[in-house]
This record gives C-alpha cells, sequence and structure tokens, in this order.
C-alpha cells in the first residue's frame, strides 16, 4: 500500500476545497452512519474474535459512541462551523472582528486497541465534521477489528477522503514519516512519546490521549454500597482494559475491611466468570502475562485464578498493597484492583499529587469539603464524584488528559475544535482612521496613543 501516493490525493482533494462544505460534511456524516448501521453484525463478529465481547457491551461502548457522536455533529454543525463576532477594541474602531473555523487539513488518527470502534472511529468523525481528510490507522493488536473497519470504510469512501491503513508497527512508521496537518493518537504515554518525536520533525500539531494510575477515593463520608457496585462495574467492565478504570482504591483505613467486602460481593452478584457475556477476554497472551505477574498470592483478598488458554483473569481485590508492590509500578490496564489505606483525606490528596498526573480521578464522598478539596488540589484529565467513567458519556464535557495522561481533548464542540484552527479577522471601515498611528511622530501622539492603548 503506497501511503505517502494515498496522502497526496487527500491533499490535492483538500485544497479542491469540498471538505469545507456544510452540506458536503454533513451528507458523509449520515452516510458513515448508514455504513455502520448496515454493517453492525460484522462490527459484532469481529470484536468477538478480538475479545470474546458481548453485543451488549459492544454497543454501549463502542457503537453507541460514535453513532452519537455524528448525530451530535449532524445537530450542532451549523453553529459549530459558524464565524464568532467578538468585540473590537478601541484602537480597531471602526471596524468588525471575527473568529473563523478552519479546518486543520489532512489529518491521522491512530486508534487504540482496547475500544478499537470508540477510540478509531470518534476522533475520525470529529475530524471530518470539522471539514478534514482523514487516514485513520487502528491498532493491529485488535485485529479483526481494524481488518473489518478497513473493509467497511474503504469500500464506501474513497481514498482522498477517507481512507483506513491496516498494517503494525513498520506501516505506522513509514505514515509518522509523512507531513500531517494534525495528528490524534491515542495509545499508551511510551508510544505517545515517539509520535510526539515524529510530529515534532515536521511540526505538526498533535493530541495525545495516554493514560495512568487513575485513583479512586473513598472516603469516611461516602456511600459504601454505591462506591463498591460502581467502583467493580468501572474497574471490570472490559476486563479492566480501559484508560479511564479505577486503578487503585484509596480509602480510609477504617472503612477498609468494609468496602473490601462490598467490592466482593458485587463481584459474585454481577457474575464475572470465563464464558460470561458480561466479561471479556484479555487481548493477548504478552498483555495476560504481563497482568499475572502483577498477582501476589499473599495479597490477594479475592480473585487470583486465572485461565491462561482462554486469556481469563478473574476479578481480583489485592488488599494491605503499598507503593513499592509491582502492581503499583505500572498503569494496570487489566481486572485487578489493589486497594491502599490512608489515615486521613489530606494524606490521600498528597498521595496522588506526588504521582504522574492521572487520566481520571473518582471520589466517593458527601462531604462538601472533601470535594472541593478534591477538585482544586489534584491534577486529572477528567473524573467523577461518587461515579466512575460515566464523564466520557457527557459530550459537553471535554475528555482529555494532563501531563503524563495526554496534551488536549476531544467529545462534542471541544472535538471540532481540536481539529480545526481558529482563524482570527479584522475587518477595518475606509473611514474614521485615526491620524496619529501614522509617521511623523510627536509628543502629541504619544500622548493621544497612551490614552487610547
Amino acid at each position: 500500500m503506497n501511503f505517502q501516493e494515498i496522502l497526496a490525493q487527500q491533499k490535492e482533494f483538500f485544497a479542491s476545497q469540498k471538505t469545507k462544505n456544510l452540506k458536503f460534511r454533513k451528507r458523509q456524516l449520515e452516510k458513515l452512519k448508514e455504513v455502520l448501521t448496515k454493517n453492525e453484525e460484522l462490527l459484532y463478529d469481529a470484536i468477538d474474535k478480538d475479545f470474546g465481547k458481548s453485543r451488549f457491551d459492544t454497543f454501549t461502548t463502542e457503537i453507541s459512541f460514535v453513532l452519537n457522536d455524528i448525530d451530535y455533529y449532524l445537530k450542532n454543525l451549523n453553529t459549530l462551523a459558524k464565524p464568532k463576532r467578538v468585540s473590537t477594541n478601541l484602537a480597531n474602531l471602526p471596524g468588525s472582528s471575527k473568529i473563523y473555523q478552519e479546518p486543520l487539513g489532512n489529518t491521522l488518527v491512530i486508534g487504540a486497541w482496547n475500544y478499537p470502534y470508540q477510540l478509531s472511529l470518534s476522533p475520525m468523525v470529529a475530524a471530518i465534521s470539522a471539514g478534514n481528510t482523514c487516514i485513520l490507522k487502528p491498532s493491529e493488536i485488535a485485529e479483526n477489528t481494524m481488518k473489518v473497519m478497513a473493509k467497511i470504510i474503504n469500500e464506501n469512501f474513497p481514498a482522498e477522503y477517507i481512507f483506513v491503513a491496516e498494517g503494525g508497527v513498520e506501516e505506522i512508521t513509514e505514515i509518522l514519516k509523512m507531513k500531517f496537518d494534525k495528528i490524534f493518537f491515542t495509545g499508551s504515554p511510551k508510544v505517545g512519546r515517539i509520535v510526539y518525536e515524529a510530529a515534532a520533525k515536521n511540526l505538526t500539531p498533535v493530541t495525545l490521549e495516554l493514560g495512568g494510575k487513575s485513583p479512586a477515593i473513598v472516603t469516611l463520608n461516602a456511600n459504601i454500597e454505591v462506591a463498591a457496585k460502581r467502583i467493580v462495574w468501572g474497574k471490570f467492565l472490559n476486563a479492566g482494559q480501559t484508560c479511564v478504570a479505577p486503578d487503585y482504591i484509596l480509602v480510609d483505613e477504617r472503612i477498609k475491611d468494609t468496602l473490601i467486602d462490598s467490592l466482593k460481593s458485587n463481584i459474585n452478584k454481577f457474575g464475572y466468570k470465563p464464558d460470561s457475556q458480561e466479561y471479556t477476554r484479555i487481548i493477548n497472551d504478552r498483555n495476560f502475562d504481563r497482568l499475572v505477574q502483577f498477582i501476589d498470592r499473599e495479597k490477594v483478598f479475592f480473585g487470583g485464578n486465572f485461565d491462561r488458554e482462554k486469556r481469563y483473569i478473574e476479578p481480583t481485590i489485592m488488599h494491605n498493597v503499598t507503593w513499592n508492590d509491582a502492581v503499583m509500578q505500572e498503569e494496570i490496564f487489566g481486572p485487578i484492583l489493589p486497594v491502599l489505606t490512608y489515615k486521613n483525606f489530606n494524606e490521600a490528596l498528597q498521595t496522588v499529587s506526588e504521582h504522574e498526573k492521572p487520566l481520571a480521578a473518582y471520589l466517593f464522598s458527601t462531604n462538601s469539603d472533601e470535594k472541593k478539596s478534591f477538585t482544586e488540589k489534584i491534577s486529572f484529565g477528567g473524573g467523577c464524584i461518587n461515579d466512575v467513567v460515566m464523564h466520557l458519556s457527557n459530550d459537553h464535557l471535554p475528555f482529555g488528559g494532563v501531563g503524563n495522561s495526554g496534551i488536549g481533548s476531544y467529545h462534542g464542540k471541544t472535538g471540532f475544535d481540536t481539529f480545526s484552527h481558529q482563524k482570527s479577522v479584522l475587518e477595518k471601515a475606509n473611514w474614521g482612521e485615526p491620524y496619529f498611528k501614522y509617521p511623523p511622530y510627536s509628543e502629541k501622539k504619544l500622548r493621544w496613543i497612551k490614552k487610547v492603548i
């Protein structure tokens, strides 16, 4: 596959100005929605082969996100793309000022394997809604979903507009050498640095959606039953292979035993069995082996069993964990939940602040002072109070990281802005211009300039 040739075609197509037309963009979004809906069974089958993921989970955590994004842009595109009139300062009167939303041009979206449809197609939807062309490179780790996206998109859209590139490290290395107007990457901080470095050679702007160890803080003022139920759901969704899953729990030491008993009860209630449709497989043997090494039998409170042939790891709770344990040295990205304790709430906040800024953070508390301290004193990409993960479902909230967990954000209007350039234009009248900005200068003119500026 000649990626250089495809990018050249996309550059030519973008230069034709066709993608800037709002009616064109809407037609493409409507067509994409139709294509995805028509091929829904293919999407289900492919992800089942990769993960053993149920139709319910695939729709709720993948396909519905993409369809909702399309609907959002169809509904709001006229407003998002409309030039915004802003105030004009005294020095430029008589005149008017506007900000125009200009497509960046030719974009590259690099998706992640853990939610292969959502994390590949949703950024692509934002890119084309903003009027760009797009080359999409899904992760080859989820091989079947990569192939089905390539099939249904490349068969229904011209490569000069949107194109799905298949392949692995060799192919993405080649693609990253090319000059794009925007690169959007979802994945690990390690690979994010490689993408960022490659983009820097062409001064290409980059959005990086990365990860990190996202905490769930449970205080003495929490509703324990609600906290346990919601943490279990968010942690073991997709077998823990979720970038915003609670990576670990920080709980007040006085309620630790009550909490872990409730966690265990909810795991049993939800029925995460090896062949259950409520639970997915680990993506591959390499990730399976990495996760198993984190399980310290002496610290397992619940679970800890696994089956390598089925790539199944039982939901596992570990307690009496410290920051020196292997499970706390990197993002877990699997169904293992370490529980650490703290003596007072400020200590918990300090512990989070001393580590890399996480992609998400969660607080369970009914205390208004604790909620205020949580939002003000620690830095994280986004999060919830008294829930986990669900902030992603609100397209009015930007989704993105900070520091080591990412650069930039998307979803809804923020996604449109991410793939747009805010172009400023000042239009001046041909009359009424002050004389004092032109030479020759004088003390009198300087006095006037000081008054105006």
